[in-house]
C-alpha cells in the first residue's frame, strides 16, 4: 500500500513538471507575441492608411472599370512598398533622426524647402479628400457634413492633442480593422477565381492616358509620400533601437502584405459585383455596392463605416506626418507626447491642417470620387521627388554605416523610383499630347 502511495506520488510530481515545463513554454510563447504585438505600430498604421477614402475610392474604381484586369499591378506594388517603408524605419532606427531631419543636414535647406513644399502639396490635398471621405460616409447614414465634419475633425485634435503617443497609436490600430469587411465580402461575392488568377499573372499595360491616370493613382495611394515620413518619424518617437530593429521591421512587412491584401480584396470585390453589371463608381453610394454579397442591404452602412474609420485614421496620420516633416526640417520639438507650449510648431501645423481640411470638406456639392482620385495623382506625380531622397540618404554610409542597402535591395529600390518617375512622366505627356496617347 505505502509502495503504491509512493508510486502515485511519483507520478504526481513527474506530472507537475510536465505541467510547469509547458506553462513555462506557453508563458515564454506569449511573451513573444506579445512583446511582437508591443512593437506593431509604425508599419501597420503607416501602410493601412494607404488605404484611405482616396485608396477605398481609387481601387473600388480599378475593379469597377477594369476587373481583374489590374490585379497583376499590386505584385510589384507590395514589394515596392515594403521595401520603401523598411528602408524609412531603417534610417529611423539607425539614426534616431526623421526624414526631413537627415534632408536638412545632408542636402541643405534649398532642397529641404523644395522637398518639403513638395510633401505639403501633397498632404494638405489629401487631407481635405480624408475629410470629404468622412463627409460621404456620415452622409449615407443622413448627417450632413456641416456637423459630422466638425465633429471628426475636433475628435482627432483632441486625440492627438491631448493624447499620449501609445493612446494614439492603439486609437490608429483599432481603425485599421474596419477592411476586414472587404475580404469577406469578396469571397461571399463568388468571383472568378480564375480570371483572378489570370489578372495576377498577366500584366496587361497600356499607354492610354485613362490607364496611366489609374496606374499612377493606384501607386500615389498606396505608397503616398506622407507614409515614408510617418514610418520613420515614429520609429524614432517610439525610441526603437537597434536591437529591437528585426521586429519593426516585421511590422513593416506584415503591415504592408496586410494593406495590399485587403486592396486586392477590395479590387476583387468591386470586380465581382461593379465591373460584372458596368457600373461605375460615381459616389459612395455606388462603391458601398460591392459589400452587397457580405451586408444585403445593410452594404450602404458597413461601407459608410469602413470609410469612416479609413478616413479618420488617415485624417489623423496625414496631418500628423506633416507636422513632424515641418518642425524636423525647421529643427522646432516634435511629438505627440508634446504639450503646445513644448511643441508650438508642431501641434500648430497638425491643427491648421485639420482645420483647412475640414473647412474645405464642408463645401457642398464636392465632386467626391474625383476630388480623392484626384488627390492621388498628385500624390504619385509628387512620389519621385521624395523617393529620390530616401535612396541618396539610406545609402549614403556616413549616416547609415554598415546599415545601407545591400545590392538586391539597391536594385529593387531603384527599379521602383525609375518605374513611378517615368508612370508620372508619362502621365503629364498623355494629359499634355493626348492625341500621342490615344488607344
Amino acid at each position: 500500500m505505502a509502495e503504491s502511495r509512493a508510486a502515485v506520488r511519483a507520478a504526481g510530481r513527474r506530472l507537475l513538471r510536465r505541467g510547469a515545463r509547458g506553462v513555462s513554454h506557453t508563458v515564454a510563447r506569449r511573451s513573444r507575441i506579445l512583446a511582437f504585438l508591443a512593437l506593431l505600430g509604425p508599419g501597420m498604421i503607416a501602410a493601412s492608411a494607404g488605404n484611405d477614402a482616396g485608396g477605398i475610392a481609387t481601387f473600388a474604381s480599378v475593379g469597377a472599370e477594369h476587373g481583374y484586369q489590374l490585379l497583376w499591378i499590386l505584385i510589384p506594388i507590395t514589394i515596392s512598398l515594403g521595401i520603401v517603408q523598411e528602408m524609412c524605419a531603417r534610417m529611423g532606427a539607425v539614426t534616431g533622426k526623421g526624414l526631413a531631419d537627415l534632408v536638412r543636414e545632408r542636402f541643405g535647406v534649398r532642397w529641404t524647402a523644395f522637398i518639403m513644399l513638395a510633401l505639403l502639396i501633397a498632404n494638405g490635398g489629401v487631407t481635405v479628400s480624408e475629410f470629404v471621405g468622412i463627409a460621404a460616409a456620415t452622409e449615407l447614414f443622413g448627417v450632413p457634413r456641416f456637423i459630422s465634419v466638425p465633429l471628426s475633425a475636433f475628435s482627432i485634435w483632441w486625440l492627438v492633442v491631448k493624447g499620449s503617443y501609445q493612446r494614439v497609436e492603439r486609437a490608429f490600430l483599432l481603425m485599421s480593422l474596419v477592411f476586414l469587411g472587404y475580404i469577406v465580402s469578396a469571397f461571399m461575392a463568388h468571383p472568378d477565381w480564375s480570371a483572378v488568377a489570370v489578372g495576377l499573372v498577366r500584366p496587361t499595360p497600356s499607354l492610354g492616358a485613362a490607364y496611366l491616370f489609374t496606374c499612377v493613382a493606384v501607386i500615389g495611394t498606396t505608397i503616398s509620400p506622407y507614409m515614408q515620413v510617418y514610418v520613420q518619424s515614429s520609429v524614432v518617437e517610439k525610441g526603437v533601437t537597434l536591437e529591437e530593429y528585426r521586429k519593426t521591421k516585421a511590422d513593416v512587412w506584415v503591415g504592408t502584405i496586410f494593406a495590399m491584401l485587403v486592396v486586392f480584396f477590395i479590387v476583387v470585390s468591386t470586380g465581382a459585383t461593379l465591373h460584372k453589371f458596368g457600373i461605375r463608381i460615381e459616389t459612395a453610394a455606388d462603391a458601398a455596392r460591392a459589400l452587397k454579397p457580405l451586408a444585403g442591404p445593410y452594404a450602404e452602412k458597413l461601407f459608410a463605416v469602413g470609410l469612416f474609420g479609413a478616413s479618420m485614421l488617415a485624417a489623423g496620420v496625414l496631418p500628423l506626418a506633416t507636422a513632424y516633416s515641418i518642425s524636423e526640417a525647421l529643427g522646432f520639438e516634435k511629438g505627440v507626447s508634446r504639450s503646445f507650449r513644448e511643441a508650438p510648431i508642431f501641434i500648430g501645423v497638425f491643427t491648421f491642417l485639420v482645420a483647412v481640411g475640414a473647412a474645405i470638406a464642408v463645401i457642398p456639392n464636392l465632386p467626391l470620387i474625383r476630388v480623392l482620385l484626384v488627390t492621388q495623382v498628385i500624390n504619385g506625380l509628387l512620389l519621385p521627388i521624395i523617393l529620390f531622397a530616401v535612396m541618396r540618404l539610406v545609402n549614403d554610409r556616413e549616416i547609415m554605416g554598415a546599415y545601407v542597402n545591400g545590392r538586391l535591395y539597391n536594385l529593387l529600390a531603384w527599379l521602383t523610383v525609375i518605374i513611378v518617375t517615368a508612370l508620372s512622366l508619362l502621365l503629364i505627356l498623355a494629359t499634355v499630347f493626348p492625341r500621342l496617347f490615344a488607344v
